[in-house]
């Protein structure tokens, strides 16, 4: 597939269905591409589906039917749409938070592979049943544990509002867990103690609370 250049063709590309719930169309707003008026469309198309559609399936769609409905933030990113933010971020002003565009390749960058070959695609979500019902001080981290136990992952990022989080599937994934929100840092990772077997003690309860 082309790079769409046309109404039509970016129609086209839009009504693409990744997964039983999301088409591409869902993952192409970019609030720095709506306020500079830059197309935020994908040089390799065929590849940002790819990538897309794993995304999709393996991650959103079972989080979505376990917890309610996902809201999508922010998803996909052109390399000029990502690094216009990088470049505004490194400035100084506010509002923008976009890595180099090479460590966003197969992250928000999901039509150019990362420096080893691989394919990802990161977006950044929030899933408001999940913020109505538990909004104390940490409860972030009955969500993410609960993705960690069960699903695929390749890097979950928490944020204060709502708890929004990047959730990235990648080829290679390294199964990471941050956040800017208390408590920051860093949860679990590969060469953490904590970072194997089941965490169903930090997350009994929130399934419940869904039924």
């Amino acid at each position: 597939m082309k790079t769409p250049t046309s109404v039509t063709a970016l129609t086209d590309f839009g009504r693409v269905r990744l997964s039983r719930s999301f088409f591409m169309r869902d993952f192409l707003f970019s609030d720095i591409a709506a306020v500079h008026g830059i197309n935020n469309v994908p040089e390799d198309p065929d590849l940002a589906i790819a990538a897309g559609t794993r995304l999709c399936e393996e991650l959103l769609e079972p989080l979505q039917e376990r917890f309610g409905r996902i809201a999508i933030r922010s998803a996909y990113r052109s390399r000029e749409v990502n690094g216009l933010g990088n470049a505004m971020q490194k400035a100084g002003k506010a509002g923008y938070s976009c890595a180099a565009n090479e460590a966003n390749y197969a992250g928000h960058i999901w039509d150019v592979r990362d420096a080893n070959g691989h394919m990802g695609a990161t977006a950044c979500i929030v899933v408001p049943g999940f913020w109505d019902r538990f909004q104390a001080e940490g409860d972030w981290q009955k969500l993410a544990w609960w993705i960690h136990d069960h699903l695929p992952h390749a890097g979950l990022y928490f944020f204060p509002k709502y708890w929004a989080f990047n959730i990235s599937w990648h080829e290679q994934p390294v199964r990471t867990i941050a956040s800017y929100t208390r408590p920051r840092g860093t949860l679990t990772a590969p060469s953490m103690a904590n970072f194997e077997g089941s965490h169903a003690a930090q997350w009994s309860g929130i399934e419940a609370a869904f039924v």
